[in-house]
């Protein structure tokens, strides 16, 4: 197993896992659950891949998805009490999944020869998308379009990660230094109460 393939895995539960977190604390049925994860782990990879021309989408060719997604479903409901605090464990896992899923959607642009500017784009929409689905399947706000910093992270990820490119360095090193630079902006971003300023019209 390649780190690539080990961290692609690895996001998929913890988007999976946020969604589930998310619909259980909406009281919503398990079959509303099940979906929910489903939808926050593929929907920002559906939408990556309607956008570069793969047909059909990659988990629907890779029975592993849905397998990955029924486990975090399943560890989801089982261990639901160990969360001792849900919107805590909620946001750990989305973290991380916002971390891997950026680094997946920038190799797949590198892929279909794309730009760095348009991979980027296409990293921060993978990432950032199945969250979207998510908060409005469960009638919130997405995170996305809060003040706190969400999708900027990927973005500045995106430029660590062909920094790193451009430098040479493995690729196995790439992935691993620029989702723990995306997870660690993130959290202390969070922690620290970062925020971008709001545009104002003038008087």
């Amino acid at each position: 197993m390649t780190v690539f393939t080990l961290i692609e895995q690895i996001g998929t539960i913890a988007f999976a896992m946020s969604g589930a977190l998310t619909a259980m604390n909406k009281k919503l049925d398990p079959f509303g659950v099940f979906i929910i994860a489903f939808v926050t782990a593929v929907g920002g990879g559906t939408l990556r891949d309607i956008l570069i021309g793969v047909a059909p989408v990659t988990w629907m060719l890779d029975i592993k998805y849905v397998y990955l997604i029924g486990i975090a479903f399943f560890l989801s409901i089982v261990f639901r009490n160990k969360f001792d605090k849900l919107r805590t464990s909620l946001f750990l896992f989305d973290t991380i999944g916002l971390g891997i899923f950026s680094i997946i959607g920038f190799e797949k642009g590198i892929e279909v020869n794309l730009s760095p500017i348009i991979c980027i784009a296409l990293g921060t929409m993978t990432a950032c998308f199945g969250g979207v689905i998510r908060d409005i399947l469960c009638n919130d706000i997405p995170v996305i379009f809060h003040k706190e910093i969400y999708a900027t992270v990927c973005i500045f990820g995106g430029i660590i990660f062909f920094a790193l490119k451009f430098f040479e360095f493995a690729n196995d090193l790439i992935y691993v230094i620029t989702a723990v630079v995306i997870i660690l902006i993130r959290l202390l971003a969070v922690r620290l109460q970062w925020k971008l300023p709001p545009i104002v019209p003038h008087n």
